[in-house]
């Protein structure tokens, strides 16, 4: 029971990064209801998890989406199978007497178990179809984001009294019938975010890139996205495609410096004379090795910090526990981060979603 609850933990996180409404209480609904099912039939399980994880009608196509990404089945595939664990496939190919004709051909790509692990191995270390399957993960990530108070308003029946509209109400009845208020508009709080395409920094690219694109595509207005190596190259309006491939395929097309080196401070140096980080969560990923001037790159992060609301570096090899900032370029920047977070994997990217939706 132990491994059911896990994997159906699991399961209700893929959902909440998907945007689905699958928060503690309704995930301890799902366990009590699977107390009473058969948890071998996929059937029951899709059903008990889309009535209790489920908000609307808005939560069902991502429901859907996420139950095969981590299950490797199909909805229309939910059949009474001779499965002997819900983290079994859900969706075997049946012979043409079982299907009746109906069956697509296609295979399921992974247990749930399987997925599960996938989410916390280092990208760097996965074989081809391994790393396929964490992309079509990421590409389910909700890329939320905490929101701030802008200085425009809008009407409200409580707040700060609205002295224009009340007096241009009162000049046009005659009389003040009623007092009208104001309050502060939200918008998302913008991330501003630097891609490392160096030479070291390649086994982790693609997946850092597709992180951005599911941050460009959540928030498009409120996001932008440059690679940094030995250019600084805005790559935001290619990351704005659908499909996170052809996204990609365009960055490939207008970055000049993959596999290259990285001159951070230089490059910060640009960015903070073109544009302004301010009130952003600045966000740099990148490994620390710099081939410029380390000096040069503290004066420029600590720049940046006056500026920016927060300032986060992800390093892929902060995932590892021995890891140390040894580096010029981490040393450098190290006094001025808020946080210096893991960058290897499905789970650290999770996390990282998590920390922007409520920084």
């Amino acid at each position: 029971m132990d491994e059911l609850a896990a994997t159906m933990t699991g399961f209700a996180r893929t959902l909440r990064a998907a945007g689905v409404a699958a928060d503690h209480e309704r995930t301890q609904s799902l366990l009590k209801a699977l107390d009473h099912l058969d948890v071998t039939d996929p059937g029951e399980v899709y059903w008990a998890g889309r009535l209790t994880l489920c908000a609307g009608p808005d939560d069902l196509p991502r429901y859907d989406r996420c139950f095969a990404a981590y299950f490797g089945g199909r909805k229309a595939a939910l059949q009474r199978t001779a499965t002997t664990s819900v983290t079994r496939h859900l969706a075997e190919r049946r012979d043409d007497g079982e299907s009746g004709g109906d069956d697509d051909g296609t295979t399921a790509p992974a247990t749930a178990s399987r997925i599960e692990v996938l989410r916390h191995r280092d990208v760097a270390r996965l074989t081809d179809a391994e790393r396929a399957e964490v992309h079509r993960m990421m590409a389910l990530l909700k890329g939320g984001r905490a929101r701030r108070r802008s200085r425009r308003f809008e009407s409200a029946h409580r707040g700060a009294l609205d002295q224009r509209r009340t007096i241009r109400d009162a000049l046009r009845k005659g009389e003040v019938a009623r007092l009208r208020h104001r309050r502060h508009t939200t918008r998302p709080r913008t991330v501003v975010l630097f891609v490392d395409v160096s030479g070291s920094m390649a086994p982790y690219a693609e997946t850092l890139l597709r992180f951005a694109h599911a941050l460009v595509r959540s928030e498009p207005r409120a996001t932008r996205v440059y690679s940094v190596g030995t250019r600084l190259t805005p790559i935001t309006a290619e990351l704005r495609h659908r499909d996170p491939g052809t996204a990609l395929n365009e960055v490939s097309k207008v970055v000049p410096d993959w596999s290259g080196g990285t001159r951070l401070g230089e490059e910060l140096k640009e960015y903070l004379a073109r544009f302004s980080a301010r009130g952003a969560i600045v966000v740099i990923a990148s490994d620390g090795w710099e081939r410029g001037d380390p000096e040069l790159l503290g004066t420029q992060m600590a720049r940046l910090a006056r500026q920016a609301y927060q300032v986060i570096w992800v390093n892929p090899h902060k995932g590892y526990e021995d890891y140390q900032p040894l580096t010029g370029g981490m040393r450098a920047a190290l006094p001025y981060l808020d946080d210096l977070v893991a960058g290897h994997s499905l789970a650290a990217f999770e996390q990282l979603s998590e920390r922007l939706a409520h920084a």
